[in-house]
């Protein structure tokens, strides 16, 4: 097998909310728009994105109240910059950047349909 592309797909209320949320703080584009569907890419390493509407045909049940919700995560360079640059455009910030005993800087956006996107940068260890 040779895996030329991935996507993740997410069922939310509102995909176009989270379209507009994930073009305009995380710097994707929209691919394609169609049956409810939009599909969201980078040109860089990023994994597109796929937001479909709940409850439509061949979509799952968006996840019960009680589960945690999606979570997409994605390694980053110069994350406080980003970090800065997210609090100015007022992205909802649902755990600001900290530092990680294992060895990453973090931090935790959640969209409007609650989408968890956390963005990671590693620290090269001590004496690397």
């Amino acid at each position: 097998m040779n895996i030329i592309g991935s996507a993740v797909v997410l069922t939310v209320d509102d995909p176009a909310l989270s379209a507009r949320f994930f073009v305009g703080h995380l710097g994707f584009r929209e691919v394609l728009v169609a049956q409810g569907a939009t599909h969201l890419s980078r040109d860089d390493a990023a994994t597109d994105i796929v937001l479909r509407g709940g409850g439509g045909p061949g979509t799952s049940q968006r996840h019960p109240p009680t589960q945690v919700p999606a979570v997409v995560s994605y390694t980053v360079t110069g994350i406080h910059a980003e970090y800065e640059r997210l609090q100015r455009e007022g992205a909802r910030i649902t755990a600001p950047l900290r530092r990680e005993l294992w060895g990453e800087w973090g931090l935790q956006l959640t969209d409007p349909n609650g989408v968890v996107v956390q963005l990671v940068e590693w620290i090269p260890p001590a004496g690397a």
